[in-house]
């Protein structure tokens, strides 16, 4: 195996071992070519009748939710609120650092678009400012246990002001009060009612449909068609409290997730968590107060990223100019990056986070 530490080396044909940086910068080589793009299909394949494909993941699913708006749900990371259950559900999920203290320990913000086939979601935590306005890239309507001060000036904008707090169900799970917080049956349809929020997309949608580019339904994105592609078998995140890997596995050809040294397996079905789609997103954040509390630097202008699909990376970059906005991401051609057709895991890291970033290659 091939383990590149300490920064992300890119160099065509060649891999550095053990390099430094001490501005904590990936090291990415000048590419010998332009890397390729991929061709669309010149015939879209068809779809079946009643179904379309989703702006969440590209596959397909059924055309009466077509304009239902996703929920964007805070689910702890804690070591005590495992096993989590439905996050093999979820469409898109997102892992940050949650506080500056406790070792920087991660929550995770899992979205669904079909939410109403969940059984069991949680155990739900507190928002920060970064959940917000990430949920409001999807109009989707955040599910969370309260939060700082700091959340309710996002809140009380228009395009955010959507959410369920401290609303559902508890779960009588042995565990303290906090960790008991879950999305069950019902729960969802009675907030939707009872606060008279429209399950259908708002006026503060997005006006392009999809949030990300997807392949074809018949075809598949192969990175290693691309000159700055590296193998990336796995990825130890510098996520110190929690251990978060993402392991390659060949058999489904999508990355496992692990947590504090083990599998992270649903509390349900044993399943465990895998991804189809890797982005990691290198983004600074800015400290409120002692007390640890924090909201990452989500805009950006050709920021730098990886994407990883397939056991291979490549460096991408990313786009945010105002908060309503999404996130674009783009091939460094300057294309738009094209996805493969499934759920996608986005890691949000810190600059001075990247020496501990570890890329495991083949």
């Amino acid at each position: 195996m091939k383990k590149l530490r300490k920064c992300l080396a890119f160099v065509f044909f060649l891999f550095i071992f053990g390099c430094s940086n001490e501005d904590a910068q990936p090291n990415i080589a000048v590419m010998v070519s332009p890397s390729p793009t991929p061709t669309p299909s010149p015939t879209p394949t068809p779809l079946p009748e009643g179904m379309y494909r989703s702006e969440l993941t590209g596959e397909l699913i059924s055309e009466d939710i077509k304009n239902q708006r996703p929920i964007a749900v805070v689910v702890d990371n804690e070591k005590t609120s495992l096993p989590h259950f439905g996050l093999n559900e979820a469409d898109i999920v997102y892992e940050m650092v949650n506080s500056t203290w406790n070792s920087y320990v991660t929550r995770l913000l899992a979205i669904y678009k079909d939410w109403d086939q969940i059984e069991m979601v949680g155990s739900i935590r507190s928002a920060r400012p970064t959940h917000v306005l990430i949920a409001g890239e999807y109009n989707a309507v955040l599910c969370h246990d309260g939060g700082p001060v700091y959340i309710y000036d996002y809140l009380n904008q228009s395009a955010f002001k959507d959410h369920f707090s401290a609303t559902f169900s508890r779960v009588d799970n042995g565990k303290a009060y906090e960790f008991t917080e879950y999305i069950l049956p019902g729960d969802l349809d009675k907030n939707f009612k009872d606060y008279k929020v429209s399950k259908e997309y708002t006026e503060y949608k997005q006006e392009r449909n999809n949030h990300f580019v997807f392949v074809d339904l018949d075809e598949k994105l192969d990175l290693s068609a691309y000159n700055n592609a590296q193998s990336a078998l796995e990825v130890q995140l510098p996520f110190y409290h929690n251990g978060s890997t993402l392991k390659y596995n060949a058999s489904t050809d999508s990355y496992d997730y692990y947590v504090y040294g083990e599998k992270h397996l649903d509390g349900d079905t044993s399943e465990i968590l895998s991804f189809t789609n890797v982005i990691i997103q290198i983004c600074d954040y800015h400290s409120y107060d002692s007390g640890g509390y924090m909201i990452y630097d989500v805009l950006g202008h050709n920021e730098e990223a990886y994407y990883l699909t397939g056991g291979k990376l490549i460096p991408i970059t990313w786009i945010k100019d105002e908060e309503e906005v999404m996130t674009r991401y783009f091939f460094e051609s300057g294309k738009e990056l094209t996805l493969n057709n499934g759920n996608t895991y986005i890691a949000l890291v810190p600059p001075d986070f990247l020496n501990d970033l570890v890329i495991v290659g083949g």
